[in-house]
């Protein structure tokens, strides 16, 4: 019953799925609750990386390259909102990159419920 599933050729067992699904939810909610404390998407990108080997041919890998796609993204356009804010157009730029980071974490957060890996 508790015998590694094989995904992709890499063996894993259901206790490390679901210690990984588990993962994955920590990290949305790191990256949810770095509209309060941005140290939070710090965290998050750190475990990201650091589990993103173990994430490997599980239906989580996706949802890791989603949230690592979408912290840098994030970032960059953070960068550029800050820095064209004396244009004006900053508060533009910050505003739209605002509503996309709230997008990409519910569909995150969605499909994570349905166990559904992220779509490329």
């Amino acid at each position: 019953m508790n015998e590694p599933q094989t995904i992709d050729g890499i063996a894993k067992t259901p206790e490390q799925l679901a210690s990984l699904r588990q993962l994955t939810l920590v990290i949305y909610i790191l990256y949810a609750l770095s509209w309060l404390v941005g140290i939070t998407a710090i965290v998050a990108i750190i475990i990201n990386y650091v589990k993103r080997e173990d994430a490997a041919g599980t239906i989580y890998a996706s949802h890791f390259t989603w949230q690592i796609r979408t912290f840098w993204w994030v970032l960059l356009a953070c960068v550029i909102g800050t820095l064209t804010l004396v244009i004006g157009a900053g508060f533009v730029i910050l505003f739209v990159t605002a509503i996309w980071s709230i997008y990409r974490l519910v569909k995150g957060g969605l499909y994570w419920n349905d166990r559904k890996p992220m779509p490329h």
